[in-house]
């Protein structure tokens, strides 16, 4: 079976993004089943896989970022409401067999994202 991972990396400072709330969700029938929440480590990186085994299944998934609470603790001053503040990724799962990395690439004004393996 494969995995599903994530990293975070803060682009604004060069640096991976330490405690940055990760949440992932399953989407079923357009409802979201939370399914588990990490904190990123100091390499900006989940301490373990965020699904593997039995639980990676074909579907659709939602990972939540906190970015905007990752800068604010930083110190970074930003007008209020924050340009951005959770980072919400929807992907699809097709081959459970693979490996799955869905990284967060992140300032307070923009992010990107890629599937990694």
């Amino acid at each position: 079976m494969g995995k599903l991972s994530t990293h975070v990396l803060d682009t604004m400072h060069g640096v991976p993004a330490q405690n940055v709330r990760v949440t992932l969700y399953r989407i079923d029938d357009g409802q979201r089943v939370l399914l588990t929440q990490a904190n990123t480590n100091q390499d900006g990186r989940c301490n373990e896989p965020l699904l593997s085994g039995e639980a990676m299944q074909k579907g659709m998934y939602e990972l939540v970022f906190d970015i905007g609470d990752y800068f604010a603790a930083k110190g970074v001053r930003v007008p209020e409401p924050r340009f951005v503040d959770q980072v919400s990724l929807h992907f699809g799962i097709a081959n459970p067999h693979e490996n799955y990395h869905v990284p967060l690439v992140a300032t307070p004004w923009t992010w990107s994202t890629y599937r990694g393996s």
